[in-house]
């Protein structure tokens, strides 16, 4: 039987059958990526108007990066079918340095922590070579349980719901729920692939039935809007540009999984050097355009790899057709609006299993990596500290404050740094297997 185009990298589709599988990946990562604007500028206390501008420039930031991705362009993007959006990493610190120096102070630590990024990217075919298949596959299996408790989160109503876990958001999140898998079960073809699609639009109207659907800011959404550079004055704090490229750096962490995962899951392969060099290079220096338009840092969204596991689409034509509708809503601010009315309960019904799918997916990858002692003791003593102790935060409170902001809730920077030293600490099979025979 012949294999569909749309499990196909390069496979040719119409636009009327990519663009439902592009509408898709947008819907799963709408709502996220908006949120973490609204959370800094709420901290630095910008007017309204300002973030409803910054959230129209993040949608088309968030397309061009995703294009290249899938484009690239010279040295620039991985081929794979990557979504990108503003990173919820970055919040905490963002927070305390606007709050500190005020929203410029927040821009040029993004600016010289993106360029930074980038060259790290540029140059991953000389450190690559440290991060072997079970560190990333360790990585990938720590971002799908990280993700499951925003899941959990989103399908009680979001965080700082005043009204999390009512009835309502879980009956929303349970319609959703049900109608992914009944679409699933009940589709043929590549119509089972838009279960997704479907729960979130089934999810909606149940959502709209609730009086949980907003589209107040419809009335006074314009037709028409392009950003403009440099709507702040930059500022550049030396402490402030060292703690975001810390952050950076973790990000480079978590592109790196989302890469890797991608390859793996979407291609059945490793992750090649160009790809990885191409992925992170772009989630640097696109980083460092987004401030420069007033934005925050852009990374690979963990959300749509969850999407690729569950589906296998890895079609670059369907992908990139969301990719230009979030253009489109950065654009028009209407359609914008209409797009993040769409209640958190509505995407915790779609990504529940969406996130295990990743979890499901790094399980894979350690088992492609061979249960040696090594390769057990690696992946159990770095999944157990990361998981572990970013459960207890406190445990990491005789850290200097720059440190507890990277690790003290971030598993999967901690399974990194584990998984990363272990791999140089232990030594290699062939020496455990002497070493025991000696003893």
């Amino acid at each position: 039987m012949e294999k569909d185009p749309i499990y196909e990298l390069d496979g040719r589709i119409s636009l009327q059958k990519a663009v439902p599988f592009g509408l898709q990946h947008v819907l799963a990562m709408f709502v996220a990526n908006i949120a973490p604007i609204l959370i800094v500028t709420g901290a630095v206390h910008l007017a309204p108007e300002e973030t409803g501008s910054l959230v129209q420039t993040a949608m088309i930031i968030a397309g061009i990066g995703s294009l290249l991705q899938l484009f690239p362009l010279g040295p620039l993007g991985s081929g794979l079918p990557i979504i990108m959006g503003i990173s919820f990493t970055f919040v905490s610190t963002f927070c305390v340095i606007g709050g500190k120096y005020g929203y410029g102070a927040v821009l040029g630590a993004a600016l010289v922590g993106g360029i930074l990024e980038g060259l790290i990217g540029m140059g991953a075919r000389y450190w690559r070579r440290f991060v072997p298949p079970i560190v990333s596959a360790s990585v990938v299996t720590a971002i799908g349980f990280s993700l499951l408790g925003i899941g959990a989160s989103s399908f009680g109503g979001g965080y700082g719901n005043p009204n999390f876990g009512d009835w309502k958001y879980l009956a929303v999140g349970s319609i959703t729920l049900l109608a992914c898998l009944v679409f699933n079960i009940r589709a043929r073809h590549f119509y089972k692939q838009l279960s997704v699609l479907f729960g979130l639009i089934v999810g909606y109207l149940a959502a709209f039935c609730f009086g949980m659907v907003d589209l107040s800011r419809l009335a006074g959404a314009g037709l028409f809007s392009l950003p403009h550079p440099l709507p702040y004055s930059l500022e550049f704090r030396p402490d402030a540009i060292f703690s975001v490229f810390l952050i950076f750096l973790v990000s480079a962490t978590e592109t790196l999984g989302d890469t890797s995962a991608l390859a793996a899951m979407g291609l059945n392969r490793a992750a090649s050097d160009r790809e990885i060099r191409g992925s992170i290079a772009v989630d640097g220096f696109i980083s460092s355009l987004s401030s420069l338009f007033g934005c925050l840092p852009i990374t690979s969204f963990s959300q749509n790899v969850g999407l690729v596991a569950m589906t296998h689409v890895v079609n670059r034509k369907a992908i990139a057709s969301g990719a230009c509708l979030m253009i489109l809503a950065g654009l028009f601010p209407a359609f914008g609006v209409i797009l993040a009315s769409l209640p958190e309960a509505v995407l915790g019904g779609c990504t529940l299993m969406m996130f295990g799918s990743i979890v499901i997916s790094g399980v894979r990858m350690l088992s492609s990596c061979g249960f040696t002692q090594r390769n057990m003791s690696i992946a159990a003593l770095s999944l157990s500290i990361g998981i572990g102790f970013t459960q207890t935060p406190a445990i990491f409170k005789m850290f200097p404050e720059i440190i507890r902001s990277v690790f003290a809730e971030n598993c999967v920077a901690v399974v990194f740094v584990a998984a990363f030293l272990l791999n140089i600490v232990f030594p290699g099979e062939l020496e455990i297997q002497k070493i025991q025979k000696e003893a």
